[in-house]
């Protein structure tokens, strides 16, 4: 969070006030959410306060916002400020920088704001890619008390000469914001896969149900489009949702009369509602639908199918080994002795069969390396290996299925992204990244998101499974105050942890868009080049945020946080007096 009127060096005696640039993003619990931003007068004649205040006034419901913001502006500006109406309401949310105050002669102040674009915040609670290039904005500062020709204090201050957008910050978004997901069918309808969406704090709690089924009417995220489905054309909510003490009815005038799409749609709903409780009553055409209990929709339509508690594992002296905490479930390596030998880095899944889908990167010749995959019942004893050897692999990444489908993955091999099989063949995958040289892949427990570093620049993508075949859609960028990301891995549903610099080596949590950072660590020391994460989600009761990493050849956890020991490492022989240990590496989780 940047906290303006935090001090940079300028003299005392300068007239000019500057508010350095703080921490990049907001610890986990600072902020106390609020339903309204403050009003004009709330800061008084405290600029550093009014400035926050006047980048919080767009916040709320889109169609007042240009209400909230030119209660700000001086009168003879507010014609400025050209307004927008409707679904045509976008915030411009920013990350501030340096703040500078400089007062004038004529008793005003010039304040110049440096900024970080992040996005568009549209009316259907989306975030976009930003629009606007501006690095910074310039705007004055004058008392209110001008107007009435006595100078007090309590008449507050205006803005004189605002930009021409309305503009948010991201510390405003996080406080004035419910960040909220819902849920689109995957283009092959066989699950649910998550948005992003924010609602004002602002909208009564009453209107969540109306809010929600309007998100789903208006379809997904853009960059979300290639992986999923929307509802059928032209549907339209007929009124608004109603409903109270715990009965919601939602009528819809929907094309389609395929019962197996409607009770697709209310589970849908279900799941959008989040842990909302009570009955809805669809109706198609006024014609309804037997009533559903939301929870007990939720718990007979599983969001995550087939998915379990994480089992950690790591590579010791060239073999996967299990990675024993207190507390925690424990398992057993899924793979013969004779093929656990050479691996470099690894990734453990489950199918929907239970067989077991094992991806690893083993050694090759002269310094090179192979992919080499496995599946079938515990343990698994046959690999297969790619015919090219590379210069360097990622570790690889299974797309999760909840079907009988074979298993495939995702995988970066000298600066290319690869799709492999179950039998290891691997298949170049065309991005629209020219000259990007990818460097790092995750996927998301849905099997139809994923996060790509490429560039030195960090992305998500919808993944299309149409067909049998695999396809990736055009990537987004997200805006972020991490320079130089190294890794990445889901940590939520709707969050990515991503290993970075923020000045130093760092780990941040950064939301799906974009838009929201929490610092996880500060102090690494040095680059992380692997790192995995669980994803903490609504099917599995499991620990939120358990990541680890590895760091100038050490490997750590979190929760708590600490380097993982030799004797963390189950199943390794003694270590003979006066001989160090080797590290542990490349630790992952099975899930």
């Amino acid at each position: 969070m940047v906290l303006l009127g935090a001090g940079c060096g300028i003299p005392a005696a300068s007239d000019v006030r500057v508010d350095g640039k703080g921490g990049a993003a907001t610890e986990a619990g600072v902020i106390s959410r609020g339903s309204e931003p403050p009003t004009r007068t709330a800061s008084g004649s405290l600029e550093e306060a009014f400035v926050r205040n006047f980048l919080s006034a767009a916040a709320g419901e889109p169609d007042r916002a240009y209400e909230r913001v030119k209660a700000f502006v001086a009168p003879e500006d507010k014609i400025r400020l050209q307004e927008k109406k409707g679904s045509e309401v976008a915030l411009n949310v920013v990350r501030l920088g340096e703040t500078v105050y400089t007062p004038n002669s004529d008793r005003t102040t010039t304040v110049t704001i440096t900024v970080q674009q992040i996005g568009v915040l549209r009316a259907n609670g989306t975030l976009a890619p930003p629009v606007a290039t501006e690095t910074e904005y310039e705007f004055g500062l004058r008392s209110a008390s001008f107007d009435g020709g006595v100078d007090d204090d309590r008449a507050g201050l205006y803005v004189i000469n605002p930009p021409n957008v309305l503009l948010l910050s991201d510390t405003a978004l996080r406080q004035y914001y419910q960040d909220e997901t819902i849920y689109f069918w995957s283009s092959d309808r066989t699950r649910l896969v998550p948005d992003q969406r924010y609602r004002p704090q602002a909208v009564p709690v009453e209107r969540r149900v109306n809010e929600v089924v309007k998100w789903l009417v208006g379809g997904p995220s853009d960059w979300l489009r290639p992986g999923v489905v929307g509802l059928p054309d032209r549907t339209e909510l007929i009124n608004n949702a109603t409903g109270g003490n715990g009965r919601w009815e939602v009528n819809l005038d929907m094309s389609s009369d395929d019962q197996n799409g409607i009770d697709q749609l209310i589970t849908q709903i279900a799941w959008s509602l989040g842990d909302l409780p009570g009955q809805l009553e669809l109706k198609i055409r006024n014609n309804a639908q037997p009533v559903v209990e939301l929870g007990e929709r939720r718990n007979s339509q599983a969001l995550y199918p087939h998915a379990a508690s994480p089992l950690r594992f790591g590579v010791y002296d060239g073999a996967i080994h299990p990675l024993d905490f207190e507390g925690e479930p424990s398992g057993t390596v899924p793979l013969a002795p004779e093929v656990n030998r050479n691996v470099v880095s690894a990734s453990l899944g489950l199918a929907k069969d239970r067989r077991i889908l094992a991806a690893m990167v083993v050694t090759g010749s002269k310094n090179r390396y192979r992919l080499a995959v496995g599946t079938g019942v515990e343990p698994v004893s046959v690999l297969s290996r790619s015919s090219a050897e590379y210069s360097s692999i990622s570790r690889p990444v299974w797309l999760r299925m909840v079907d009988s489908r074979p298993g495939r993955g995702l995988v970066v091999a000298d600066g290319k992204l690869y799709r492999f099989d179950e039998t290891a063949r691997m298949y170049q995958m065309p991005l629209n990244l020219p000259f990007a040289e990818v460097t790092a892949v995750a996927a998301a427990l849905d099997g139809q998101r994923v996060a790509l570093i490429a560039g030195g620049r960090l992305y998500v993508a919808a993944v299309n499974l149409d067909g049998g075949g695999v396809s990736i859609g055009p990537p987004r960028e997200l805006i972020t105050s991490l320079t130089n990301p190294t890794a990445v891995d889901w940590g939520r549903e709707d969050q990515l942890v991503v290993a970075g610099s923020v000045r130093q080596p760092a780990i941040y949590e950064i939301s799906v868009d974009g838009a929201l950072e929490t610092p996880l660590r500060t102090d690494l020391g040095a680059k992380v080049n692997h790192l995995t994460a669980y994803p903490s989600n609504r099917g599995v009761r499991a620990t939120s945020g358990a990541y680890m990493y590895e760091a100038n050849g050490v490997a750590y956890r979190s929760s708590p946080f600490e380097r993982i020991e030799p004797s963390r490492v189950r199943g390794i022989p003694p270590v003979p007096a006066g001989v160090r240990p080797s590290n542990p590496s490349a630790p992952f989780f099975l899930y």
